[in-house]
């Protein structure tokens, strides 16, 4: 377990070093501290569910590092979509939208995959080097996400192979979560975007 201050220029390097040979990771976001682990390995993805002590019902969102690395992964983005990306990433809006079989084992996500890119430096540059991560908040299921690397030590320990230290992340709401249906915009989850804000880009259920 290496604790790595994020300004570091090996930072970075060394997480991502981490997400190749399948540990954990966590790395500072624009809301709370996230738990990362490469996608495209089932071995890794399970052992971030496990390390949570969280379902395969609760599938990980991917967090990416542009624009252009999301639509690699969701091909059939409807327009309106790539309409909220350009608006507001990086930001606090997951996207839920197919995957074009990709074949990761993310959980039980029913052929979609859910998107954000995070408005933080340290966790665009690990995203650059790493490529898409899986991630959930940094905590032991039931208990409240870390707000600082400490918080997130405390928690998870020696089950995370890297910690990157990016200092108190702001917290505030969680990204809203928005699925497609046609044309229609549906929030599965209310947060930093607010109905109003999406509601310039069609319609909202």
């Amino acid at each position: 377990m290496r604790v790595i201050d994020s300004a570091d220029a090996a930072a970075a390097g060394a997480a991502a070093a981490a997400v190749r040979e399948g540990l954990l990771v966590v790395l500072p976001t624009d809301t709370v501290y996230g738990l990362g682990a490469d996608p495209r390995s089932p071995r890794a993805v399970d052992r971030l569910l496990t390390a949570k002590g969280r379902g395969r019902d609760k599938p990980s969102p991917v967090l990416v590092a542009s624009v252009a690395q999301a639509e690699e992964l969701a091909r059939k983005a409807p327009d309106v979509a790539k309409a909220l990306m350009a608006e507001f990433w990086p930001g606090a809006l997951t996207l839920v939208l197919p995957s074009e079989r990709l074949g990761w084992d993310l959980g039980e996500t029913n052929g979609t995959i859910a998107l954000r890119m995070p408005n933080h430096p340290a966790a665009l540059e690990l995203l650059k080097e790493a490529g898409p991560l899986a991630v959930s908040s940094a905590n032991l299921s039931g208990r409240p996400p870390a707000a600082t690397v400490g918080e997130a030590v405390e928690q998870l320990g020696g089950k995370v192979a890297v910690y990157l230290d990016g200092g108190p992340c702001p917290g505030g709401a969680p990204s809203t979560i928005v699925s497609f249906d046609g044309g229609l915009m549906r929030v599965l989850r209310e947060g930093g975007v607010g109905r109003g804000e999406l509601a310039r880009f069609g319609d909202v259920a």
